[in-house]
Formats: C-alpha cells, structure tokens, sequence
C-alpha cells in the first residue's frame, strides 16, 4: 500500500512500498504484551537484517545497500506506517545513526571491515553510550575518562539512557581525556560487549518505546586499545555531533507513517462513529482536530526530506536538522492528543493503541536533543 509521497521519485517510492508490505506482515505481532512486559524482539530484529533495514546507510562493500539518505527517509517512513512496534524502529535508529555512521564516517580501514559487516547483517547490535546521570543535555561536561596506558586506554565512568544497552555487541562510547580540556578533551571509542570492565548495571522501565531495551553501563577499569578508538583524540565532539544531524534529520521518519496511519484511521472513525443522530466528522470540533492532524503531517514530510536533499547536496544541514526535530516531535505528540480525542473514550484503552502511540511519542521530545536544546542550537544558528 502506497502512502501517496508525490515528491518521491519512483525509485524511492518502490522501496517504501516494500517497506510498507514487509512491515505489515512480519513485524510487530503480539506488540500490546510485549510492550507491557519491556521484550525487544530479536526476531524481528533478524527480520529487519535479512530486508536489509539495518544496512540501509552502509557502503556497499561492507556489506550494506549504499542507499542515499532520501532512500534511507523513505524506507523508515514506510516501516513507520507498517508496523505499530515504535520502539524496534527506535533501537534501529540508534543502531544506524549513533553506531553505523560515526564508524562509517570517522573509522578506519580495519575498523569499518571487521564491525560494518556485523552491524549491517544484524549478527551484532550496538549501542551508543554518551549520557551521564549528570551530563545529559549537556552531554560535553562528561565526566568518564579515558587515560591513555601505553597502547590501550583506560575508561572509568557511569553512562545512563543507553539503548540498546542490554543486547548490544558493540558499544560506541565516549569519554574524556583529561576534564580540564573541556570538549576539546572527549574522545570515541569503540568497545565490544565481551571486553572486560563494562557492566550493565541498571535496567531503565520507560513510559514510551519500551520494546526498545535501555540501561546504564558502568566503565570498571575498562581497557580499551588503542586501536579502537574512533576517530582522533580529542576529536570526539565532532564524531558525536555528525552523527546527530544524522540523527536529528531521519530518526522520526518512521514517525511520519505513524501520523499517516493515525490520520487515516481517524478519518474512517469519523466517517463511520455516530453520535447524537449524525457521523462525528460533522462535527466542527471533530473535523478540526483531524484538519490540524493533516497540516502538521504535510509540513513535517517536507522538513524531514529536505534535510535528505541537503546532505545528498553536500549541503550542510544543521540548521534544518533542529527544525525537523523540534517541529516533528512537537507535531506528533499533538497528532497522537488529537486521535485520542476523535476516539473518544475508546482512544484511551489499550485495545485501539493510541495510548501507546502517545507514550512512544512524548520520548521524541527528549532524545538527540531536547525540544529545548532545538530552540537553542536554532537561535545560535540564526546569529542570536
């Protein structure tokens, strides 16, 4: 089934139409049980891997598709529409964006052949560990470090919000080395599951997206070689913040086939719920929450696929990247208060998976950057 994207080309719209199919038939079953009991689905997560979902972004020669990140926009919108389980897209989101790119971009030779393939094929599932329980938002002032002992280093430090934390292979982390350095200081990492020194040591029960595993990772005496650091030292800040215009710019695309979805299942409950002798949609007040729901879908595609446009340009896309985030994650939470509002007492139950919906959403709001982070990474690019 065709969402209708008339500014897609018709490669593009191809891939989301198998995107669409695939999820509606193999993703996402038994979601309102698992999302109860927090299960993250690594059979789906194969499924993901053998479509070639996880390995979108990645070179060809490593094992991946090579597709464009328009391409890339396309297929997560798609997925977004097909399947209800928003919190697996938000695992292969940080997989893709805070694992795969910054490799892909910052990694050496070695580095790229031995973890792309892994990552791409979904043998390995990796998680990005930048958060502290004191340095959230500003992520910079970590306080982890990284002191350099010959040819390793040597990591100490508590990270929290990690995704993926709990399944992960590979974890893309970062640390300073040396606080008086300030940013100039941070510096990635690159450290599997099995190196000794890391534990994961407090699972974290969410609100929202709780099919998506999430923890904090304690760094005990974690020695790390040489090797595995990503990028140059002292180069961290600029590895994490690519990876987050990346991020900013493609991890709601699945949420624009989400607000496709609701709108249209809206729509066909106003058309077909009476009350008070008439169908609700004659409603004004109906009509106008459904109106708002299909403005704030149309003027949320066209900033998530311009950013698409800009990078496959060489364009820089900071800026725009801040304005998607803010207004997409702001434009959901609304969309997903208007369904539950059309439905009524019904959108409030489980059962019709609204709710979950709006739980899923309120999560956008708060990661790669608060709605409040936007409006200030937005000011300072408009010389404010």
């Amino acid at each position: 089934m065709s969402i209708g994207s008339p500014e897609l080309l018709e490669e593009h719209q191809k891939l989301q139409d198998g995107a669409i199919e695939f999820a509606q038939s193999e993703l996402g079953k038994d979601i309102i049980r698992r999302d109860r009991e927090e299960e993250f689905s690594r059979e789906d997560w194969r499924k993901c891997a053998n479509f070639g979902v996880l390995g979108m972004p990645v070179a060809r020669e490593y094992g991946g598709m090579g597709l464009g990140i328009t391409e890339v926009i396309a297929v997560m919108e798609g997925l977004g529409y097909g399947t209800s389980d928003q919190g697996l897209l938000f695992s292969i989101n940080a997989h893709m964006w805070t694992s795969i790119m910054p490799i892909s971009l910052y990694g050496t030779p070695e580095q790229k052949q031995r973890y792309l393939p892994r990552l791409s094929n979904g043998e390995w599932i990796s998680a990005n560990a930048a958060s502290e329980p004191e340095a959230g938002s500003d992520v910079f002032s970590m306080r982890t470090r990284a002191e350099r002992r010959g040819d390793h280093y040597v990591l100490n430090g508590t990270k929290t919000f990690v995704t993926n934390a709990q399944v992960a292979d590979l974890f893309v982390a970062y640390a300073t080395i040396d606080l008086r350095l300030g940013s100039m200081g941070v510096t990635g990492f690159l450290i599997e599951r099995n190196t000794p020194g890391i534990v994961i040591s407090k699972p974290l029960e969410k609100m929202g997206l709780r099919t998506s595993p999430m923890a904090e990772v304690v760094f005990d005496e974690c020695t790390v070689p040489v090797s595995n650091r990503l990028g140059r030292e002292g180069r961290g800040v600029a590895v994490f913040e690519s990876s987050m215009e990346w991020e900013r710019g493609c991890i709601l695309a699945n949420y624009l086939g989400l607000m496709k979805r609701q709108l249209e299942r809206s729509i066909q409950y106003a058309q077909t719920r009476k009350q008070f002798g008439k169908k609700i949609g004659k409603f004004q007040s109906v009509a106008n929450r459904i109106v708002n729901m299909k403005v704030r879908l149309d003027t949320c595609r066209q900033l998530v696929y311009r950013i698409g446009w800009l990078k496959e340009h060489g364009k820089p896309a900071t800026l725009e990247a801040a304005v998607a985030k803010l207004h997409v994650s702001e434009s959901l939470v609304a969309n997903c208060q208007d369904a539950i509002q059309v439905f009524g007492g019904y959108g409030y139950m489980v059962e019709q998976q609204i709710e979950r919906e709006l739980r899923d959403a309120m999560g956008s709001t708060l990661y790669s950057g608060t709605t409040e982070i936007q409006r200030n990474l937005i000011a300072t690019c408009l010389g404010l």
